[in-house]
């Protein structure tokens, strides 16, 4: 079955990814573009790519030997502006992914692998958009998911992502930390017998038995309690200081989930940050996505690093595979 690969804001990185890498064979007959064909064309002569792009309605519809791209018609060859903040940009790239997702809930294709939107660029036509993780999880109707950052050597899941710190800190309850660990437990168990899972705690060096803060006592170490009880191989709560040493470099833990977005996502852009996938867990489809930003900065100018999409492609046929077989 297809795969979908939303095409990002126009402005960005996301249609210049797609292009470069189709150019140098690295994206293969299951994928199917979603995003706009005008855009791609003129971003193909800008690149001075030899591209065949093929505008379809469907994923059925794909044939061999070109680009296949569900073309939404909402942008056009003028509106190529690289590096520019646009309101309609932002617009269709959200309606990108809103008609992806659609598409998956119908089983039409296996999966998304969404390259990035701008939040700024989107937000001038959806005041409430947050990002990528919240509105596919509102369009297939999930409350309970989580964010995952994977690479070979180890994944790492949020309690919370696209808040401010403050509604961050509450948001650490029991009954979230435990959701956030049943869901890293249930998507890496696809892959890996018995997963190991490392929980950090929310304040400096876990709290030092309260000396800190009464987060940990309270809520997150309950939550590890009830989880390990419930046959779930997990342990914490440790300092966020030195668990990634411990995960990456000795090895001792599959997963680490965080509290807050920067505790898991500053080591893990330090780490390994051109090939970690961003998963969101919990969700009735499959959705991936390339860890990076819009880079509005070097848009357009044929340097950006495309073995993000590879890897969030991989991933994505890998979950899809594993869901499939079950």
């Amino acid at each position: 079955m297809r795969m979908a690969v939303t095409m990002g804001d126009a402005s960005g990185v996301g249609p210049e990814i797609t292009l470069r890498c189709y150019a140098n064979g690295e994206l293969t007959n299951d994928v199917v573009v979603y995003g706009d064909a005008a855009i791609l064309r003129a971003g193909a002569n800008l690149l001075k790519l030899d591209v065949s792009i093929h505008a379809v309605e469907e994923p059925r519809q794909v044939i061999q030997g070109s680009l296949n791209v569900i073309d939404l018609g909402l942008l056009n060859a003028a509106d190529l502006t690289p590096g520019v903040l646009r309101k309609d940009s932002g617009a269709a790239a959200r309606a990108y992914v809103e008609r992806a997702t659609h598409d998956a809930l119908k089983g039409e294709v296996a999966g998304i692998v969404t390259l990035p939107v701008n939040k700024e660029a989107t937000r001038m036509s959806d005041p409430d958009f947050i990002g990528h993780t919240e509105l596919i999880a509102q369009l297939c109707d999930v409350q309970n998911y989580s964010m995952m950052l994977v690479t070979d050597d180890v994944a790492v899941s949020h309690v919370s992502t696209h808040v401010p710190l403050t509604e961050a800190i509450r948001r650490v309850t029991k009954q979230r930390v435990r959701a956030v660990i049943e869901l890293t437990h249930r998507t890496l168990s696809m892959g890996t017998e018995n997963p190991r899972i490392a929980v950090c705690g929310l304040n400096p060096h876990a709290s030092e038995n309260g000396l800190f803060g009464d987060e940990e006592k309270k809520f997150i170490t309950p939550a590890i309690a009830e989880t390990f009880d419930a046959g779930i191989n997990v342990s914490g709560p440790y300092p966020a200081d030195t668990i990634f040493h411990q995960a990456i470099h000795h090895n001792r833990y599959d997963a680490v989930v965080c509290m807050y977005h920067d505790q898991g996502h500053a080591p893990m852009k330090l780490f390994d940050f051109e090939s970690a996938v961003n998963v969101t867990i919990g969700l009735p489809i499959i959705r991936t996505s390339v860890d990076h930003g819009t880079a509005f900065d070097i848009a357009w100018r044929g340097t950006a690093f495309t073995d993000s999409l590879d890897h969030a492609l991989r991933y994505a046929r890998k979950l899809a595979s594993k869901r499939h077989s079950v």
